[in-house]
């Protein structure tokens, strides 16, 4: 089985950070992809650069398709993934979705704890129908592009920013951002309840579906496009548009 884990912006250390702690989440036999795009925002750090990144995202996906046996979108923002979902013949899962989901199976209502601004994330929740499974959000005061040279310091942030969320009534935290990806089992001993890191939950959720060998919908919103023109794509991006 082979995964792309597709990050939505150019920062190749992001992606690296993903796609370590995907393959320690893989089961044996499962080859991860990294992927970053081509072209995009260095970091997602708003809607702009959002919608910037979902173009970059189709593209990388899109020279991938046929060639991977699911697709795991390592942005916290699961950028692009309804489009993505049409776009590409195999299974593919957002990040977040994917954690909010598993907190959803573990208790009544979960926190998600994420580095800088939460109102993107709570739009996201809201997409996903989950707002009334959440019990709140908290943005610590650190960046990604910190987090990368001062792990100790994340660690101790996010650590206090899961203490406010318990103390909320959260009875599972998720860990939003591809840059706290892997950081979990440094955060274990300290949390009372249940952590969801996403690159986790992706990759496993994304091994469920290929085994359950889903078919693509013929039909609907999630159906593939065909005989789509366009000016300007990528070779690859193009040929998909026209059903090829």
């Amino acid at each position: 089985m082979r995964i792309l884990v597709a990050n939505a912006n150019t920062t190749e250390a992001i992606t690296a950070r993903c796609a370590e702690a995907a393959r320690a989440a893989a089961s044996a036999g499962t080859e991860i992809l990294p992927g970053t795009p081509r072209f995009g925002p260095a970091v997602i750090s708003s809607g702009l650069e959002n919608a910037i990144a979902a173009h970059g995202m189709l593209d990388l996906l899109a020279e991938h398709a046929g060639r991977v046996d699911a697709v795991v979108l390592a942005v916290s923002l699961d950028t692009a993934l309804q489009a993505a979902r049409q776009l590409m013949p195999c299974p593919v899962v957002g990040m977040t979705e994917a954690a909010c989901l598993t907190a959803c199976m573990l208790g009544n209502r979960f926190g998600l704890v994420t580095f800088g601004h939460t109102e993107s994330y709570r739009q996201l929740i809201e997409g996903h129908g989950l707002s009334a499974r959440l019990s709140g959000l908290v943005g610590v005061d650190f960046t990604p592009q910190r987090a990368l040279t001062d792990p100790e310091g994340a660690v101790q942030a996010v650590t206090d920013g899961i203490a406010t969320l318990v103390a909320s009534g959260a009875d599972s935290v998720v860990l939003g951002g591809a840059a706290l990806a892997g950081m979990e089992p440094a955060l274990r001993a300290t949390s009372p309840v249940p952590l969801l890191d996403g690159i986790i939950c992706g990759v496993r959720m994304a091994e469920t579906l290929v085994r359950l060998a889903p078919t693509k919908p013929r039909g609907g919103p999630m159906a593939a496009v065909k005989d789509r023109e366009s000016v300007g794509l990528s070779p690859a991006l193009a040929a998909l548009l026209r059903g090829g």
